[in-house]
């Protein structure tokens, strides 16, 4: 039953990343069709960088720490790529320069957003499977 709870754990953790990289994704479209203008852009997506750094280091930590080395595998390109973002000082959106990487900050986050879903997907295929197999124990 364990492993349950742990998969949902994960689960949720993804659900929450996914969360904050589709509201900067929607943030910069916003700024990109002229509905709030670039400091507001900024302010909300940098609002949110840290968390998710942080979400994203703590779910590669908790594959790690649980023994689901594959997963953990599959967050450490993500988790190294935050890490080198945050080591050069690129982490956050700068407001003097939004329009000229705008193009840029999208696809970053719709890569991200691409890792992210296929750690749900995954993600939900365990919890799926784990409920089932705990089923059959009964």
């Amino acid at each position: 039953m364990g492993d349950v709870w742990t998969w949902l754990l994960f689960f949720f953790i993804v659900i929450a990343i996914l969360i904050m990289v589709i509201f900067q994704l929607i943030c910069l479209s916003d700024l990109e069709f002229d509905y709030i203008n670039p400091y507001d852009t900024a302010s909300r997506v940098n609002k949110v960088v840290l968390p998710e750094f942080i979400t994203q280091g703590v779910l590669c930590f908790l594959y790690l720490i649980t023994g689901h080395w594959v997963m953990s595998l599959l967050c450490v390109p993500y988790l190294y790529y935050n890490v080198k973002l945050y080591m050069q000082r690129r982490h956050l959106v700068d407001v003097t320069e939004i329009f000229n990487m705008l193009n840029w900050e999208k696809k970053q986050r719709l890569f991200k957003l691409g890792n992210m879903v296929i750690l749900l997907l995954i993600s939900l295929f365990w919890v799926i499977y784990s409920a089932l197999e705990d089923h059959d124990d009964f």
